[in-house]
C-alpha cells in the first residue's frame, strides 16, 4: 500500500513537539502539507487555511486536526467534505453532539475518523488494565495536577467558553480511568472552581461510582507547583496499584513492576493507519462524556482572578 498523503492544520508546538517527531518515524505516512495561521512545517506547502490547503492539494489522504476544540468542528466537516480521513486531536471537539455528527459525517463517506486519546497509550496502561481486569477493585483515587502557566503559556482559548479549562488534562486522567476499569463509571458529585475573570475551570474535584458501587474520586488542579501529579492508585485485593507519571510507570505495593520509553504519538498515528486501512472509526467519547457530566452536574464554585 502507498503512504498515506497526510496533511497537518495547526502547527503549534504540541505539533513540533509530539506530532511531527511521530510522523516522520512512520512510513506509512507522507507529510505533504500543513494549514496555520501562524505555524510553518519546512519542506512542504504551507497554507494560511484549512480551505486553501484543500484546495490546491487534491493529493491529500488524511488530515490531522491540532488546534484547539472550539474549532475543530468546522474543520474535520471540511475535510470529511473533501473525502479525507481525519485525525482530532484530544479533546476531539468542544461538545459530543459535534462530535457525533462528525462520526456520522465520516460513515456516510466511508472515511475514517480517529479521535485520539494520547495518554490511553502511555507504556503501563495496558499493564494497569489487565492487573485490574484480575482482581476486585475497593478504591480509586486520581490526582492530576498541573502548573497551567508552564503548560499553556499565554493561551487565551483555554480559559474561553469550550477550551475546557483543567479538564484539558484532567480528560486524560478520564480517558485513562475509562479504559482500564473493567465496568463503566459515572459521576455522582463535583464541584469546579471557576476564577472570576475566567469561563473554564482552573480546578475540579468529582466522585464517580459503577453499578457495584466502586468508590472513585479525582482531583483535578492547574495551580500546581513543584513536581507535577498525574497519578492513579487504586486499592484491590491483590495490593495497592500505582499508575504513575500520566501512565509511564506502573507499581504494585510500591515495587515497580512495569516501565517502558514513552512513544503515545507513534502508537496514535500507527493506530489511525491500521483503522484507514481497515475502512472503520475509532471515536470513543467516554472521556468527553464524563466532562460533560462534571458540567452539567458540578457545582460552581468562584475563586479569586486568574492572570497568566
Amino acid at each position: 500500500m502507498s503512504p498515506i498523503n497526510l496533511a497537518i492544520v495547526g502547527v503549534g508546538k504540541i505539533v513540533r513537539d509530539q506530532h511531527l517527531p511521530a510522523v516522520a518515524k512512520n512510513s506509512d505516512y507522507r507529510l505533504i502539507a500543513a494549514a496555520s495561521r501562524h505555524g510553518t512545517v519546512e519542506g512542504i506547502d504551507n497554507f494560511k487555511s484549512i480551505d486553501e490547503m484543500l484546495a490546491a492539494v487534491p493529493a491529500i489522504d488524511a488530515v490531522s486536526l491540532c488546534m484547539p476544540p472550539q474549532y475543530r468542528y468546522e474543520a474535520a466537516g471540511k475535510a470529511l467534505s473533501a473525502g479525507k480521513h481525519v485525525f482530532l486531536e484530544k479533546p476531539p471537539g468542544a461538545t459530543l453532539s459535534e462530535v457525533a455528527d462528525l462520526e456520522a459525517l465520516a460513515a456516510s463517506k466511508g472515511l475514517s475518523l480517529f479521535a485520539s486519546w494520547h495518554s490511553r497509550y502511555a507504556p503501563a496502561v495496558e499493564a494497569a488494565k489487565e492487573f485490574l481486569a484480575g482482581t476486585t477493585i475497593r478504591s480509586m483515587r486520581v490526582i492530576w495536577k498541573e502548573d497551567v502557566r508552564h503548560w499553556h503559556p499565554n493561551q487565551e482559548w483555554i480559559w474561553q467558553a469550550g477550551g475546557l479549562g483543567v479538564f484539558d488534562p484532567g480528560i486524560n486522567a478520564l480517558s485513562i480511568v475509562t479504559h482500564i476499569l473493567p465496568r463503566p463509571v459515572f459521576i455522582t458529585a463535583a464541584t469546579l472552581e471557576f476564577p472570576e475573570n475566567r469561563d473554564a475551570p482552573i480546578a475540579a474535584s468529582m466522585t464517580f461510582s459503577d453499578a457495584k458501587g466502586l468508590d472513585l474520586a479525582a482531583e483535578f488542579d492547574w495551580r500546581q507547583t513543584g513536581k507535577q501529579s498525574w497519578d492513579i492508585v487504586a486499592k484491590t485485593d491483590a495490593g495497592e496499584m500505582g499508575l504513575s507519571e500520566g501512565g509511564a510507570k506502573l507499581s504494585i505495593d510500591g515495587k515497580l513492576v512495569h516501565e517502558e520509553p514513552e512513544q503515545e504519538y507513534p502508537m496514535l498515528y500507527k493506530r489511525f493507519a491500521e483503522i484507514i486501512k481497515a475502512g472503520k472509526s475509532d471515536v470513543d467519547l467516554a472521556p468527553l462524556r464524563h466532562v460533560a457530566d462534571a458540567f452539567m452536574l458540578g457545582r460552581r464554585k468562584f475563586v479569586d482572578s486568574f492572570y497568566d
